[in-house]
């Protein structure tokens, strides 16, 4: 290479693109004019829109062997369980059980998953909506994700350093949970979720067809514990929620203000409200003896419905049927979203004291209310100033600027909307890289889109979603991925990876197989050393060690009619070496990672030979990894 092309090559290379990338961008804009119908020499623009083209494709492509930025939680919808996707590459890395059962890990079937399930282990389902990770001062502190099952009322605590589901709560007075979000700052004290539906205080036969004796609760979880800490009663049925960045306040999206309980019902009046919650005066009054209890349940109770004009709460009029709320992440505003209405309400979080405090009133919090086309669902922020809201009905995101749509609340005559990008099709949740934090970084969004029709190859009557990923670290958003999803994923939240720390190796003290551990020493068994049978009347424990490729024990007897625990301890210390347990004709399958044990309870009802084998792939001998269990007739 002589000294004038290898200086032009390093000019080049300064500009973002080799001479060799440059070429190669001809190359493939040339072939792409060709796949056009389109002959003869590219033109200078048509050049240099395709080096653009290959600078834009290589900015996003995550090479075998690379590492993607950013880590992604998405929920599983009634699939009941959270994914862990790479972005921007949006492979999907793991799937977390969380409240469905899952049988190649054996969660909802070992003995270490039922006591997490608590009194909810026999419930096979969930309909996951909303991940959320904890924070410190405003920003993801990589400790846990927390999500609410719906369709059973629960809420789900995900350990981020093992990426397992370590506690699960059943929330009381109410039904369906659906909107989740965490206290931001000075940490996550707090998780807070809204009970939707209204139903009968207590639920316990009594009003069935009174619906003036239906209302619902906003609930705050003690995240450490898992336990809960409060419920504030509301008007109508709660929707979405979020928190401030100080600590004081939390607010809900609000539907059905006429407390009505059919569709026609619902939809009388042309308002409905954003809930503000003053979680400072509700913890003094709960301090302070001033709450109730409701039925057997044993927590603190407060009134914080509008028609009781209640001290703790404040109901801000929003047009009918708000749907998301979202907090800016400079901390100053809470969106509410309008769904049937085509604008979206930004409140001010610092007029939120004087509204408290009687010195303004419900609207004149209000600073905003652009319109932005049909059916705004949710929004999601880039930290430079711009907001994105999905439009349902137009299926597009709208990209538009909060202070210009502020300053034309007040009469100044702007354009606010910056862009509206085509998506495909009809989008609910939306999710900007480390957008519901301080950090936001305005690299990438996630459009969560309902329907996928024509994008993916036909599959039946059920279709996949589709996922699609979009570019907005530039002045327009760019459409980079498309990626079909099921079932209804419904929401996401996207971290860097610098936040997140999993181990490689479970530790031997691990509190999820604490009581496992407790048992075996009450069996007077050291689990890294022994491998025996334990009789106890009709029950039988069954201790053995695992070392790829051998089970410390290779057969076992029972007899027709024992209820048989068996618990393995893996000893081996390289990460990826999983061994799995599977008892076949028993039901019984279970994972057992580096290191970790884990246990899991049958019952031996036939007579006769049962092999149980290691099902996750472990050592070239990976086959003859297996036992028998002999069943003796009764």
């Amino acid at each position: 290479m002589d000294e004038k092309t290898k200086t032009i090559e390093q000019e080049e290379t300064k500009k973002g693109i080799s001479r060799r990338g440059f070429l190669g961008a001809s190359a493939a804009g040339a072939a792409g004019v060709a796949g056009l119908g389109l002959t003869g020499v590219m033109t200078p623009a048509q050049f240099a829109q395709a080096a653009d083209k290959a600078r834009h494709d290589a900015k996003h492509n995550v090479g075998p062997g690379e590492l993607d930025e950013y880590y992604g939680f998405w929920s599983g919808g009634h699939s009941g369980e959270v994914r862990i996707l790479g972005l921007p590459s949006m492979r999907e890395l793991m799937r977390i059980p969380v409240f469905n059962t899952e049988s190649a890990t054996g969660w909802g079937l070992t003995d270490e998953s039922k006591r997490i399930k608590g009194d909810s282990a026999d419930v096979l389902c969930g309909d996951a909506h909303h991940p959320h990770m904890s924070m410190t001062d405003g920003r993801y502190d990589g400790k846990y994700v927390f999500i609410n099952d719906k369709l059973n009322t629960r809420v789900a605590r995900i350990r981020c350093d093992v990426m397992k589901t370590d506690k699960m709560l059943t929330i009381p007075n109410v039904q369906a949970i659906h909107g989740l979000r965490v206290q931001k700052v000075p940490h996550t004290k707090y998780v807070f979720c809204n009970g939707e539906f209204r139903i009968p205080q207590p639920n316990d036969g009594r009003d069935l067809n009174d619906p003036t004796k239906y209302f619902t609760m906003f609930n705050v979880i003690d995240a450490e514990k898992m336990e809960m800490a409060f419920q504030v009663i509301v008007d109508g049925n709660l929707d979405n929620t979020d928190a401030d960045y100080t600590g004081r306040f939390a607010a809900a999206t609000c539907y059905n203000s006429e407390e009505g309980v059919t569709l026609a019902e619902t939809m009388r009046n042309e308002r409905d409200w954003l809930v503000v919650f003053d979680i400072h005066s509700i913890e003094k009054a709960i301090k302070a003896g001033k709450f109730q209890t409701i039925g057997d349940s044993k927590v603190p109770v407060v009134d914080g419905r509008k028609k009781a004009n209640s001290a703790y709460t404040k109901y801000i009029p929003v047009p009918k049927s708000p749907h998301g709320c979202n907090t800016s992440p400079d901390g100053e505003y809470f969106v509410a979203n309008g769904k049937l209405s085509p604008t979206v309400t930004i409140v001010s979080i610092k007029k939120l004291p004087d509204l408290f405090a009687g010195k303004i009133k419900e609207r004149d919090a209000i600073v905003g209310e652009p319109e932005l086309g049909l059916g705004p669902l949710h929004t999601a922020f880039d930290g430079r100033g711009n907001a994105y809201t999905t439009l349902f009905l137009d299926s597009q995101i709208v990209k538009w600027d909060v202070k210009k749509a502020i300053e034309a609340y007040n009469g100044k005559k702007v354009n606010y909307i910056k862009q509206k990008l085509d998506v495909h099709y009809q989008p609910g949740h939306n999710h900007t890289t480390m957008g519901e934090t301080r950090d936001a970084d305005g690299k990438y969004l996630v459009s969560l889109c309902k329907f996928s029709k024509d994008r993916f190859l036909p599959t039946g009557p059920l279709r996949a979603e589709n996922d699609q990923l979009i570019d907005i670290s530039g002045e327009e958003m760019k459409l980079v991925h498309d990626g079909p999803t099921f079932a209804e994923p419904h929401d996401c939240m996207i971290v860097h990876r610098s936040k997140v720390k999993p181990k490689k190796l479970w530790t031997r003290d691990d509190p999820i197989f604490a009581e496992t551990v407790a048992q075996a020493k009450r069996d007077g068994v050291t689990l890294e050393t022994d491998n025996k049978v334990i009789r106890d009347g009709n029950r039988v424990r069954v201790y053995m060690t695992s070392i790829a490729p051998n089970f410390g024990m290779t057969e076992f007897n029972v007899k027709q009619g024992d209820t048989v625990t068996v618990c393995i301890t893996n000893l081996d210390q390289v990460e990826d070496v999983t061994h799995g347990f599977a008892m076949c004709q028993h039901g019984a399958s279970m994972e057992i990672g580096p290191q970790a044990t884990s246990s899991i309870t049958f019952k031996a009802d036939k007579p006769g030979v049962f092999w149980y084998y290691c099902h996750w792939f472990c050592h070239a001998l990976h086959m003859e990894m297996r036992g028998r269990m002999i069943v003796e007739k009764a």
